[in-house]
């Protein structure tokens, strides 16, 4: 791991929530996959996951004001039209009504409580705020601020969620230099980071599986400063980083 970033440097982080600290591909699995067994598809998890990144991206630009279920119920019709296998009512809307149970990373509750000892955390994520604040029933996290897609009407990686956040960091005392951008997906965050210019992180939750999963491949330039494997391997990253500026002292 290697990194040009004095994380010391920082005073806030701005969190995607969903495949960085929300386990969104099993989340989207768990619905997916048993409708695949009950229409008799031969495909596995990971097949699904790639069929259906496409889709929920195709939507969230035709449709950018409507709410994250929404969004994943008319993805999961599409995905099913793609596949072979129509998908009814009520399987879209179990996706849909999904989000709260998703399950959180491991390593997720501890990092953000050891992150929050030195930064303001901040969440920037393409969902609604009753799903996020299902979420974060289980992520325990202490936000300084909130920014969804049901906020600010569009979904990244458009540049809505980037405006707001602008707008947002005054409010903290936060100087735009002093914001680290910390995400897994390169598609839907990194690069409109570097669009941004934002320095960030990549947490590379698929470092040990070959492919996209459920994020689209990206289309446009993108880059990060520092990429670790986990949460807990960013966290162990600060926690050094500050450790050393205190010996420094």
């Amino acid at each position: 791991m290697t990194t040009d970033l004095d994380l010391t440097n920082y005073r806030a982080l701005s969190f995607d929530c969903y495949g960085t600290l929300i386990d969104w591909e099993a989340g989207i699995a768990a619905v997916l996959a048993p409708w695949a067994r009950e229409e008799g598809l031969d495909v596995t998890d990971e097949e699904l996951l790639l069929a259906y990144a496409d889709n929920e991206a195709a939507v969230e630009r035709e449709t950018p004001v409507a709410l994250y279920p929404e969004v994943l119920a008319n993805a999961f019709r599409r995905t099913g039209e793609r596949l072979g296998g129509p998908v009814t009512d009520e399987w879209a809307q179990r996706l849909g009504n999904s989000v709260p149970d998703w399950p959180t990373f491991p390593d997720s509750s501890d990092a953000l409580a050891r992150l929050a000892k030195h930064y303001q955390l901040i969440i920037l994520s393409n969902v609604h705020r009753d799903g996020f604040a299902g979420s974060n029933q289980r992520l325990n996290g202490d936000f300084a601020a909130i920014i969804t897609a049901e906020d600010v009407g569009a979904y990244k990686p458009a540049e809505n969620h980037f405006r707001a956040l602008d707008a947002t960091l005054p409010k903290l005392g936060v100087d735009r230099t002093e914001l680290l951008h910390v995400a897994q997906s390169l598609f839907h965050d990194h690069a409109p980071a570097k669009r941004e210019r934002l320095p960030s992180v990549w947490i590379n939750r698929r470092h040990d599986r070959p492919g996209w999963g459920a994020t689209p491949v990206p289309s446009e330039e993108w880059s990060y400063n520092l990429e670790c494997v986990s949460m807990a391997d960013f966290a162990d990253a600060v926690d050094r980083s500050f450790a050393g500026a205190d010996d420094n002292t």
